[in-house]
């Protein structure tokens, strides 16, 4: 029984092919039970995040294939096994492979990963071990290297962005559609910017209530954000919806209402959020999560040093654990 992982991620697939295989935080465990089932392994964790999804299990090399088949084959696949594949985790436990350079979120999407998977009764000595100490080893690395230093989330670097388009946010109206983590770190980005006014819209309206008495912002209820459209100069997209919910006709619909002034559309969400088609109306700017790919390779040649001393203490760390599978 060997270590295996299979995956895509932003470097390997755009977006509109990671957005085919993503699952929903509440699915990991019972997908992780069905891959158990249909692959005939012992052992399995499903990943997924606006930027990847990764399967890693404990079994036969014969599930690789497998893998890469309900991955949509060896185009935008990669895979790693034994030591390479426990390497891969903790750097992405870390935040080292992740889009935005020691981002945050991930470490909480991996744990997450896992005790749904734990719970789903699909886990053993391979993946517990490795996972623990994958924990481990992504809490050392935050805390002693520099690689949170700078933008550490996908919601701040999206905001950066904003505020290179319009100078600044402080005259800015902006609705963030979705009530969960990345919203919340979104907000609080944008409201230390100084962003004049903040609107959140989610479809459960108490979510969206609670997110904006925490940030001084105005809780929408989803079926009226169209409304909102017709006020705002940013919207950022961010809810787990498996389909787009802000279509070119919405947009159509408030031009005029707007005075046609500028509108710029953040996607963060995988699937995305916005219907492309918007940003070929000409007063209106799309960036989907891969866009910002460009601020978050200007972090990574910052970081560039910490890096090398990141992947000498993961290696180091995995040599003194000595787990199975490896």
């Amino acid at each position: 029984m060997e270590l295996i992982c299979v995956g895509l991620n932003h470097r390997t697939a755009p977006v509109e092919v990671r957005e085919l295989f993503a699952v929903a935080p509440s699915k990991l465990g019972e997908a992780a039970r069905d891959l158990r089932d249909q692959l005939g392994v012992e052992e399995v964790v499903v990943v997924s995040t606006c930027n990847r999804t990764e399967i890693y299990v404990a079994g036969d090399t014969q599930a690789i294939a497998k893998l890469q088949e309900i991955l949509g084959g060896k185009e935008h696949c990669y895979h790693s096994m034994r030591i390479d594949a426990a390497v891969h985790l903790c750097r992405v436990a870390s935040g080292l492979d992740s889009m935005v350079l020691g981002e945050t979120e991930i470490f909480g999407q991996v744990k997450n990963a896992y005790q749904a998977a734990l719970e789903a009764g699909v886990t053993g000595g391979v993946l517990n071990r490795l996972f623990q100490k994958s924990f481990s080893v992504g809490k050392k690395v935050r805390t002693e290297t520099g690689i949170q230093e700078g933008a550490t989330s996908i919601g701040n670097v999206a905001v950066d962005l904003a505020e290179k388009i319009f100078g600044h946010l402080k005259d800015s109206k902006v609705m963030i559609l979705g009530a969960g983590e990345m919203s919340r770190v979104t907000a609080q980005s944008l409201q230390s910017r100084g962003a004049h006014s903040i609107f959140v819209a989610n479809r459960s309206y108490d979510r969206a209530l609670d997110l904006a008495q925490q940030m001084n912002a105005q809780a929408v209820r989803f079926d009226d954000w169209q409304l909102v459209l017709e006020q705002v100069d940013v919207v950022i997209g961010s809810t787990g919806a498996p389909h787009v919910i802000v279509q070119k006709a919405d947009v159509e619909a408030v031009r005029r209402k707007r005075k046609y002034r500028p509108l710029f559309f953040i996607d963060i969400a995988v699937p995305r959020d916005i219907d492309p088609a918007v940003a070929e109306i000409e007063e209106v700017y799309l960036y989907d999560i891969d866009t910002l790919e460009q601020i978050a390779s200007e972090a990574r040649v910052r970081r560039a040093k910490q890096i090398e001393l990141c992947e000498v203490m993961i290696r180091e760390e995995l040599r003194k654990a000595q787990l199975a599978g490896l």
